[in-house]
């Protein structure tokens, strides 16, 4: 029983001094350095497909934008934005979120702290504060990039995109990202690590606009076509790095 005892507080004491780890400011400052740097080796040594390939030419009328992602699939994503472009990007005020903000910020994307509830609703989670930041980003010429879905439900968009989209009047670009090498995670997002030395897609699906006067059936429609748009473009992105590509 003593040796059971002294097993289980050691036990204890050491998932107490990991969390400890976890959460320090240096622990994180040192994750997100080397993982913005991790995934800055995937980009230099992976053979970059870009589609539509004049992607930059026709979104140039429509900055600043709304980038639309999945989670899990939004890793490579900060490799979309030009020297040029003024990019944020939202991420939850999660401790986890924090290595993601270094990350980004390291790899040239501020971020803005913040999310809505299970229903992308912005009045709960600090979401107002987020969402107003996000506001002012586009009205200063920031494009923003955020995921869409639904928290902790994999490939549901939420209305919170497309409500941004309609009180700022910027488009929505649906936008996938795949690499040949990869490792798929079974977990709710089905998060992909993907790995140097392959090919990788950037693939850009057509804009969605959303009308300032827009109804909640509008806003629905526009949702589902967010949704619609970010599946078609995942599975091309896929369909290109891995082989199946029929337009080639």
């Amino acid at each position: 029983m003593r040796i059971g005892r002294w097993a289980g507080d050691a036990g204890h004491v050491a998932m107490s001094l990991v969390k400890r780890l976890r959460t320090s400011r240096a622990f994180q400052t040192t994750a997100g350095v080397l993982a913005a740097e991790y995934l800055r080796l995937v980009w230099k040594t992976s053979r970059c497909i870009m589609e539509p390939a004049d992607f930059y030419e026709r979104v140039a009328p429509d900055l600043p934008i709304i980038a639309a992602m999945w989670h899990g699939q939004h890793f490579m994503a900060p490799f979309l934005r030009r020297a040029e472009h003024k990019v944020k990007v939202l991420i939850s005020r999660h401790r986890d979120g924090e290595l993601n903000a270094i990350a980004c910020e390291r790899l040239g994307v501020p971020a803005i702290r913040g999310s809505g509830d299970h229903h992308r609703r912005y009045d709960r989670k600090g979401g107002v504060g987020a969402f107003k930041g996000m506001l002012d980003a586009l009205a200063d010429g920031h494009s923003m990039a955020l995921t869409a879905d639904v928290p902790k439900v994999s490939r549901v968009a939420g209305l919170g995109i497309v409500t941004l989209a309609r009180f700022s009047g910027r488009p929505i670009y649906p936008v996938a990202v795949a690499t040949s090498a990869r490792i798929a995670l079974n977990n709710w997002d089905r998060s992909e690590v993907n790995l140097p030395f392959g090919r990788l897609a950037i693939v850009v699906g057509a804009p969605i606009r959303v009308a300032a006067d827009a109804d909640r059936p509008t806003l629905e429609i526009a949702r589902r076509a967010v949704e619609a748009g970010l599946n078609v473009a995942t599975a091309r992105a896929h369909d290109i790095v891995d082989g199946r590509d029929k337009r080639q």
